[in-house]
């Protein structure tokens, strides 16, 4: 890389954002932060900004701007607040690349306003697929933006595709570790509790991601942003239960050969790899060893149990708003959770009833997206 790559991160105080912050710090020679924008933590942001020194920080939540900016007071960092100024600084014309690892619906907007401002994508926030893939992808090739995956299994399947592009994709298997949950059944989650949720063996997340994981959520929303960032129909998207997470996924082309990506259970492998991208460059990460992981197993994931995989199977078929509902639907759902009032089995009856009764669009435009997106919100919390 002839000049340091200028780095803009939506999501900075969040796990994908401090291990991007991680790569940064390991290599100064070849990428400097830009901007970074972060929800409410004012604390690590302020901290993140003091070390890193970037042009601009903006804080979500308006109402922390006054302890943002008076620890900020003695630097030259610009400080600014609201969603509205997250999407305007991504627009600046020095950022290279942005990082969208804001979760949840929330890091739709700015991270479209990236791509129609021309900046190369490092994807982290799949929730941006799956509500608006058809309209997100279809804005990164009119605007010529190259959408880089983060997500260790996409971006597997994306290295696993470096060289092959001339090739036909037979099968994408999507691997999952199974979460904290694996091997439970039905009768066996009735009262398991957030702490036993939260406890994933592999992954160090954010708690919605890991909720997500476990109830098996978060891999049917991968299956829906693998549709979208690979073009391959869901029929040939295939989930495997895969519980050393080792093998982060799998491409079966046309001759029935496979190409797997493989290496230790670490988010940074991939968030460098979208931010030195065409290039490998250096990594502390220790080597994995084949010696120290002599068995790797497969299961087929367990549909009667963890019913929300099949619902995101539902929504992509169905089409239209219907990944929307059952993303919003989710998102409430888990927080329902978080806060004690419904059952982690519940999730499921929770987001398929959401989808059974919501008015379905099936050419939504951005705008309805959005409303529909804030009306299932506000219909399911006021109940």
């Amino acid at each position: 890389m002839s000049k340091k790559k200028q780095i803009a991160i939506l999501g900075s105080t969040g796990s994908i954002g401090t291990q991007t912050l991680n790569v940064i710090r390991r290599h100064p020679d070849l990428f400097e932060v830009e901007v970074l924008v972060a929800g409410s933590n004012a604390t690590l942001l302020a901290e993140q900004a003091l070390e890193f020194n970037p042009n601009m920080v903006v804080i979500a939540d308006k109402a922390k701007y006054s302890e943002v900016s008076e620890a900020l007071k003695d630097t030259d960092v610009k400080v600014f607040a609201g969603v509205e100024s997250a999407c305007d600084a991504v627009e600046m014309d020095s950022i290279d690349i942005v990082v969208a690892a804001i979760v949840g619906f929330a890091g739709l907007r700015p991270t479209l306003r990236a791509i129609q401002a021309g900046k190369t994508i490092a994807l982290a926030n799949k929730e941006t697929m799956v509500v608006a893939g058809e309209i997100v992808t279809s804005e990164a090739r009119r605007c010529g933006v190259a959408i880089l995956p983060v997500d260790s299994e996409h971006s597997a399947i994306f290295q696993c595709l470096q060289g092959e592009m001339q090739n036909r994709i037979d099968k994408i298997l999507l691997t999952a570790s199974g979460g904290p949950l694996f091997g439970r059944k039905r009768e066996q989650l009735e009262n398991v509790t957030l702490n036993e949720v939260l406890k994933h063996p592999n992954w160090n997340m954010g708690r919605k991601v890991t909720i997500d994981s476990a109830s098996l959520m978060n891999k049917g929303l991968e299956v829906i942003e693998a549709k979208w960032l690979f073009g391959v129909g869901t029929d040939r998207i295939d989930v495997l239960v895969h519980p050393q997470s080792i093998v982060h996924s799998m491409v079966q082309f046309e001759d029935g050969s496979i190409k797997a990506q493989i290496g230790a259970p670490t988010m940074e492998t991939p968030i460098q790899y979208a931010l030195s991208y065409p290039y490998r460059i250096e990594s502390h990460i220790p080597r994995f060893s084949f010696w120290e992981h002599p068995e790797l197993t497969f299961f087929r994931p367990d549909i009667e149990t963890f019913r929300c995989l099949p619902l995101a199977y539902n929504a992509i078929e169905r089409g239209g708003n219907m990944p929307c509902v059952m993303n919003a639907a989710n998102e409430v759902a888990v927080q329902l959770f978080i806060d004690g009032r419904i059952r982690f089995i519940d999730i499921a009856d929770f987001v398929g009833n959401a989808m059974s009764k919501a008015h379905f669009i099936e050419k939504p435009t951005f705008e309805q997206l959005m409303e529909c997106d804030c009306e299932v919100r506000k219909e399911l919390t006021n109940k």
